[in-house]
């Protein structure tokens, strides 16, 4: 397994801004870190679930159909490449609205939040079951991929006002350098 390549598809999908990140900016800006950090332990679990639910469908279907890995492949490449495309053509980052924060909103945001939901969908078979089938270490993997998702959501806690100055202030290089690294990662997903 590549895994540098693994490792910056899992870092740009975890820490750049999409619903769940966007969600966490704008709690802590309006309630606080400790309210944000409630949201993102739920949203932890529930992105935890989602990849151990992922990777068991996947196993099955690997299994059954070998086939369905280089399919996989080929939707998460072109789902990075989609990504990166959006990432190139944002031009802001303002936060909408303010969901609750609360840990079972967090939860249930990922079940609700595509970027996610993809992500969990895409990552296993392109970057784990190619290299490993046994359950600890897929299982390890899982937790491997949780740890950085929970680490993603609380830089975005910690480092919320900044990021959002930084990113309204530089908003299209930022995008630009992000949308290049998952072409990169996207690319590497077939070596």
């Amino acid at each position: 397994m590549d895994i540098a390549s693994f490792l910056i598809y899992c870092t740009i999908a975890t820490f750049t801004p999409g619903p769940t990140n966007i969600v966490i900016l704008s709690i802590v800006n309006q309630s606080g870190a400790k309210k944000a950090m409630n949201y993102s332990y739920g949203a932890t679990a529930g992105f935890g679930l989602l990849l151990a639910v992922s990777a068991a469908l996947n196993t099955v279907l690997v299994t059954i159909l070998p086939k369905v890995l280089l399919t996989m492949q080929v939707v998460g490449s072109m789902y990075m490449l989609y990504l990166a495309y959006l990432m190139f053509r944002k031009h802001t980052s303002n936060p909408t609205e303010v969901q609750a924060a609360t840990f079972i909103s967090g939860f249930l945001m990922q079940f609700l939040n595509p970027k996610v939901v993809l992500f969990t969908l895409t990552v296993i078979p392109a970057f784990i079951l190619p290299y490993y089938h046994a359950v600890p270490a897929v299982t390890l993997s899982i937790l491997a991929i949780t740890g950085i998702g929970f680490l993603a959501f609380t830089t975005w806690v910690l480092f919320g006002t900044i990021f959002r100055v930084f990113l309204q202030k530089h908003n299209k290089v930022v995008n630009i350098a992000m949308a290049v690294l998952l072409v990169y990662a996207a690319i590497m997903v077939w070596k």
